[in-house]
């Protein structure tokens, strides 16, 4: 708006509003595409780990996930895929996003300190064969650090999906997928790794003709000392 001061009094005029301008997002959008290409180049391993996960939870073990902020909204939306379903009908597999756990997580933190929120929930729900996967644009956060620990402590695989390296994470877990570039890309990114891991998952799952996860104790599947009759009757 302008106003002027004219002789025959003030005039009052109205200008088009500047257009804004995509530039911004645009370049945002473009810096999306190197981490895109990294992450391409990692489809191998991706696609392992997605293997690995196939042979791991179908015979009765779990996938444990956690992350901080905007990652831990990825850690969960990894696990909901396995208890539900990404796209066709399969059966649910045991997946737990440890931060939504929020009073164990409160609790912990105020009795033990935030770094063993995550740490102290591997130790109890991880056993020896189990899959923690730990999402981080730093790479540096103490409570993934230390839940990396406990993990590797009790026989589990730990995996990462972390920013740039080198970061600590990356040099304390089993297997690491590094993406380079700002937070805000890494977690984009990241996105399409969750996708890509469910995507072969189904495929693997469907491929092999598996109908579900085996419900006895990992470690016992095969064990006489588990079944109703070594028991003596009905459990």
């Amino acid at each position: 708006m302008t106003i002027t001061q004219t002789a025959a009094g003030t005039r009052t005029t109205t200008q088009a509003a500047t257009e804004p301008s995509t530039g911004t997002i645009s370049e945002h959008i473009a810096s999306l595409g190197a981490v895109l290409q990294a992450l391409d180049a990692q489809a191998g391993r991706l696609r392992s780990w997605a293997e690995t996960l196939a042979d791991r939870l179908s015979a009765g073990h779990r996938l444990l996930a956690a992350g901080n902020g905007g990652s831990a909204a990825e850690a969960q939306h990894l696990t909901s895929e396995f208890v539900g379903r990404f796209q066709a009908d399969r059966p649910a597999f045991s997946a737990v996003a440890l931060h939504s756990e929020t009073s164990a997580v409160t609790a912990i933190g105020n009795d033990y300190g935030f770094d063993q929120v995550f740490a102290r929930q591997v130790l109890a729900h991880g056993r020896a064969g189990d899959v923690l996967l730990l999402l981080s644009t730093s790479g540096a956060s103490g409570n993934l650090l230390e839940a990396a620990k406990a993990a590797s402590s009790i026989g589990m695989t730990t995996w990462a999906l972390t920013g740039p390296t080198p970061n600590p994470l990356a040099s304390l877990v089993d297997d690491v997928i590094a993406l380079p570039g700002a937070s805000s890309n890494v977690q984009e990114g990241q996105l399409v790794a969750v996708h890509s891991l469910c995507l072969v998952f189904d495929e693997e799952i469907e491929r092999r003709c598996i109908e579900g996860p085996d419900r006895r104790a990992p470690g016992h599947a095969g064990s006489s000392a588990t079944s109703p009759e070594a028991s003596g009757g009905a459990l």
